[in-house]
């Protein structure tokens, strides 16, 4: 008798929801200000990934349970380039997760990932809601204690702080920055410190054409 094998489907993870990156450039902006300023934050780190609008699959062999953080940092997982981020491969949940929220998230963001976040043990979970549409304050921050979200108390400039990524977020002329408290410097993305990188050279070099002609002027032989 032949023997009858048995193929087991292979299941498939897309890499898409099918749900664009931002609503507004301003989600946009705010997303990727997040992303490359905390790569570049950790980016001497092997064991600190940072990601962002990736589906991240928390079921195995259903595709189905799955979210996409707009940010999430994860520490203890190799650092390197992935399509999707399944849960039961790295064995590591996000510690941080960023949602950049709007009026048409905001029952997702505050309901169904909130849950989803928490039941995966995320530590800290920040809102931002770039338009002010509806979270007062804008910025707003949670950290998980015994299987539930408490609101982060802000501090007196309104600023949060995140005990798991050592780093503040304030809102500064508008928009969302990230802070390393230890020098009060801002965290920059690669494209932002390159821009203050040829500005400082700019300046440099135009101190150093005014110190020669200064000099000229001082060796000028009276006439």
């Amino acid at each position: 008798m032949d023997r009858i094998t048995t193929t087991v489907p292979q299941v498939h993870y897309p890499e898409s929801d099918g749900k664009p990156m931002g609503e507004t450039d301003v989600h946009i902006d705010a997303l990727i200000y997040l992303r490359e300023a905390l790569r570049d934050y950790f980016r001497d780190d092997p064991q600190m990934y940072v990601a962002g609008n990736m589906l991240l699959y928390y079921e195995e062999g259903n595709p189905t349970a799955c979210v996409s953080p707009d940010v999430f940092v994860v520490q203890g997982v190799a650092k390197r380039e992935r399509r999707t981020y399944r849960l039961w491969e790295e064995g590591q949940a996000p510690m941080v997760v960023f949602e950049i929220t709007s009026r048409a998230s905001r029952l997702e963001d505050l309901g169904t990932k909130r849950a989803i976040y928490a039941m995966l043990g995320v530590g800290e979970y920040f809102l931002y809601d770039p338009l002010a549409e509806y979270l007062r304050p804008a910025l707003q921050g949670y950290r998980l204690q015994d299987g539930e979200y408490q609101r982060i108390p802000p501090g007196d400039d309104g600023g949060l702080t995140s005990q798991a990524l050592g780093l503040e977020l304030r809102i500064e002329d508008g928009r969302l920055r990230v802070i390393n408290p230890a020098t009060g410097e801002r965290l920059l993305t690669p494209a932002e410190a390159l821009a203050a990188r040829r500005a400082a050279e700019a300046e440099l070099e135009r101190l150093r054409a005014e110190l020669a002609r200064l000099r000229g002027e001082t060796g000028r032989s009276p006439g």
